[in-house]
């Protein structure tokens, strides 16, 4: 036998062999410690989560999360979710090892075509199963630590009041924020007064942002954008409809605030069609929305190759999403905009896990145990869960 056969006999031997026993889902609904208003629908005073579990032969057990968000770019509920995973998703990983990602991600794809939402928890999921195996942190795997915290900005959701909105921005600004993003809605002037107000209150040292979740029309779009071009904005995030790329592009070249996409992309195709007309400087990524840390992270690359920035993002979520970008944004080695990835440690009344994940002075760490870093709170999921 000569050494380079021994060497990959001894590789092989020591790979866990793992084999998936158990897919299981975990329905939840936590509330918001005050109802959470974006530009599009009504107020919300809960979010619908749902857990995945997978288990393997071995007893080492995977966790990943996803939302049933119902708002644009996200038609999934719980129901729909679970019938993906259990009904389609499940079959096709039972005696699978949890090392073959590369393999089972594209059948999950080629199973429910588009099925981001749904498949998030599961590469969430496998991920974390691969770090537990190898007793490393999923940052490890993803190409080890460039930065120790990752900081995140300040989210500004839709008050009743602009004094409501300040109130926001000056707490947030005492817990050390530096970067805010007010939602905008169809209320051209009334976005304008935030914007104002916001500036004027916290000054030229912070970056402002806005975010219309996709909910305005180009030629109101356009308005707002003229207006707001004295406030010096870092950035607009997804002011149009997701279908409406050429309306995106068009605002880019019409205004000087550098656009942001979001709700726009789901998966690689939809950033390069960003990226061939140049509609945007920088793109959020989502856990859910972008089928998890396996997904995500292509994208990421994509983003990068082309010269644009990424902004970390989700759903309002628990510690577990909250994780999966942390742990891609450790490893991750160019610039990042300071993202809402975070934003459910602060806006939930309730976490998931026996240790929650911090926020220190507008920025979040990795866990730094096996895979995600994290063990689920029996008890508060049982509190929490809605198939009881």
């Amino acid at each position: 036998m000569d050494a380079i056969t021994s060497q990959r006999r001894t590789r092989t031997a020591s790979m866990p062999c793992l084999k998936i026993t158990e897919v299981e889902s975990i329905p939840l609904r936590i509330g918001f410690k005050a109802p959470h208003k974006i530009a599009v629908g009504p107020f919300r005073p809960t979010i619908d989560i749902l857990l995945v579990r997978v288990h393997t032969d071995e007893g080492i057990t995977g966790i990943g999360e996803t939302q049933a968000w119902r708002r644009h770019g996200s038609s999934e509920t719980i129901a729909s979710l679970r019938t993906a995973i259990h009904d389609y998703f499940a079959p096709l990983l039972l005696g699978k090892s949890p090392f073959d990602i590369a393999a089972i991600m594209p059948k999950l794809e080629e199973t429910i075509y588009h099925s981001y939402y749904a498949q998030a928890g599961i590469a969430d999921a496998l991920i974390d199963i691969q770090g537990k195996a190898l007793g490393v942190p999923a940052f490890a795997m993803l190409g080890g630590k460039c930065r120790d915290m990752i900081s995140m900005c300040g989210l500004l959701s839709i008050k009743p009041t602009l004094d409501e909105t300040l109130n926001d921005a000056n707490r947030l600004f005492g817990e050390g924020y530096r970067t805010f993003v007010i939602k905008t809605d169809s209320n051209v002037d009334s976005n304008v007064r935030a914007v104002r107000a916001v500036r004027e209150k916290l000054g030229d040292d912070v970056h402002i942002r806005i975010d219309s979740n996709s909910g305005m029309r180009f030629d109101t779009a356009l308005e707002m954008l003229q207006r707001l071009e004295p406030f010096r904005l870092q950035g607009a995030e997804q002011l149009l409809e997701i279908w409406d790329l050429d309306g995106t592009a068009e605002l880019a070249r019409r205004t000087s605030i550098p656009l942001i996409a979001d709700e726009q992309i789901a998966n690689d195709h939809d950033l390069i069609g960003v990226i061939r007309k140049r509609a945007a400087f920088a793109f959020q990524s989502k856990v859910a929305k972008n089928g998890g840390l396996w997904y995500s992270r292509k994208l990421w690359q994509i983003a990068d190759g082309a010269g644009m920035l990424v902004c970390p993002g989700n759903h309002p979520c628990t510690s577990i999403a909250t994780a999966s970008v942390a742990h891609l944004a450790t490893a991750w080695q160019s610039p990042l905009l300071e993202g809402p990835f975070a934003f459910g440690l602060n806006a939930l009344v309730d976490d998931v896990v026996v240790t929650p994940m911090k926020v220190e002075n507008a920025a979040v760490r990795a866990p730094e145990g096996p895979g995600l870093g994290l063990a689920l709170d029996e008890d508060k999921i049982e509190k929490l869960r809605i198939d009881r």
